[in-house]
């Protein structure tokens, strides 16, 4: 071998290590840089609302049936659930018809109706599903001369045999009534917990401050009213909890064996008490499925509570995290208990808003409670609690759709949603919210603050570039 070839094969042997390096981090790349790749990065833009349908009266839920037939069911409180197909299409004919069992709605303006709708867990087998409506009042009322304005009622139902859009109105199972005084703070969510129970949410029997016949005295007499801090002598004020699965009542439910006031005093079915209108709750479907309320206040503040079993949320000692004074419900007390008679902690609220009434300033004139997003669709809101105002103006639909950070402790930051086809407001009421079962959430609004016409809508927040 000549030097030059010697020379050739040295410079050969040298880049021989260098070019097998080279080949290995080739390949290394490949394999992982494509094994990086197969997950699309998040998706980015703005937060929008895609209309999923229209033409309804006024849609204040909606829920998705566990069925695997990816069908929307939407309550419109007018008595009617109307169902949009897994194709996005509102079928023609409603779900369900209940106006001939209602009480009679003012158009104006209504607290009443078709408020509720929850599907059994084991619905795809069994077809059972629940309503919470008001029907027409008892005889009689809640001192002489005043009559019952309407009768609380939690229903079972089953789909038509056959039909799956279609239930049978004539399979109604009557489980739960209660009388109610006046015709608002009827609550109205049911929905079921990872428990299997059916959780149902009824305001403190209307009027205002808690006050007027049918209301009863509590333990905290400078403050003349107490449903909501009442829980034996009526429902009302509070959140139940039953299990549709028993008979052992009436033929109709049973009672946790772990509900709070079991074992001593306290009507078994209560859950949780002190509310003035939980209008809208929900469990958030991750982390340890939270109960979360909203709950409407008088004149100057609105909250929203994390709801514990044997909790007591204050009204109407307190509104929100103040005290509040039926003598004048614009002036807060000075001061109030910080618990109960019976020791029970007054729990403050995760999130507290001023109403539009307070002398301060405020935000919006009530408060929808919402749902914590579990989708995919919207990065920047997972795991946060979409709420909603049903109108930041006192004359004019002019809803808005906020989110909230939430906290182990301390109240939760929240911020207005920046809806790209939405600058400043809905231009609706918002009535409600609802998710399907994959985490997505839905709004429901209306340009009517009563149930009348044909304003009502059903949006879903979307993601758009």
């Amino acid at each position: 071998m000549n030097a030059l070839e010697q020379k050739g094969f040295r410079k050969a042997g040298y880049y021989f290590p260098l070019i097998f390096l080279v080949i290995i981090s080739c390949l290394l790349f490949f394999f992982y840089g494509c094994k990086k790749n197969d997950h699309n990065p998040p998706p980015t833009g703005s937060i929008d609302l895609k209309m999923v349908a229209d033409n309804l009266v006024a849609p204040i839920t909606l829920a998705e049936a566990p069925d695997n037939s990816k069908r929307l069911f939407v309550v419109d409180e007018i008595g009617k659930i109307w169902i949009i197909d897994k194709d996005g299409n509102k079928l023609a004919d409603p779900f369900i018809d209940i106006t001939g069992k209602m009480v009679t709605l003012s158009p104006n303006y209504d607290e009443r109706g078709l408020l509720g709708l929850a599907f059994h867990p084991d619905y795809k087998t069994n077809g059972k599903f629940y309503l919470f409506y008001t029907a027409p009042p008892r005889a009689g009322g809640p001192e002489q001369g005043k009559l019952w304005n309407n009768l609380t009622r939690i229903s079972e139902f089953k789909v038509m045999a056959g039909d799956p859009n279609h239930a049978d109105l004539s399979s109604e199972r009557i489980l739960l009534e209660a009388d109610h005084p006046q015709l608002n703070h009827n609550g109205g969510t049911i929905a079921f917990g990872q428990d299997g129970f059916l959780y149902i949410s009824i305001g403190d029997g209307g009027n205002a401050d808690d006050i007027g016949p049918g209301h009863v005295s509590d333990w905290y007499k400078v403050n003349a009213g107490g449903n909501g801090q009442d829980i034996e002598q009526n429902l009302m004020g509070s959140i139940l909890r039953i299990d549709v699965n028993g008979s052992s009542i009436d033929n109709a439910y049973d009672i946790p064996a772990d509900n709070p006031f079991v074992s001593g005093p306290g009507r078994d079915e209560v859950y949780a008490y002190g509310f003035r209108n939980p209008y809208r709750f929900s469990f958030d479907m991750g982390a340890d499925h939270s109960l979360i309320a909203g709950d409407a206040g008088q004149s100057l503040y609105e909250e929203i509570d994390v709801v514990t079993k044997g909790g007591n949320y204050g009204w109407n000692v307190k509104e929100g995290t103040h005290c509040f004074s039926t003598d004048n419900d614009l002036t807060e007390r000075a001061s109030c208990p910080v618990m109960d008679s019976a020791g029970n902690p007054l729990i403050d609220p995760v999130i507290e808003v001023a109403n539009l009434a307070n002398p301060k300033g405020g935000l919006t004139n009530t408060i929808v409670g919402g749902n914590v997003y579990r989708g995919k669709s919207i990065p920047s809101l997972a795991g946060k609690y979409v709420f909603g105002f049903l109108s930041a103006d006192e004359a004019n639909p002019q809803g808005k759709i906020l989110s909230a950070t939430p906290s182990a402790s301390g109240m939760w930051q929240y911020n207005e949603l920046q809806l790209k086809s939405f600058p400043g407001n809905v231009g609706q009421y918002v009535k409600g919210f609802g998710q399907g079962l994959d985490g997505e959430i839905y709004v429901t609004t209306s340009a009517q603050l009563g149930p009348q016409g044909n304003t009502g809508k059903v949006y879903k927040l979307v993601l758009v570039p």
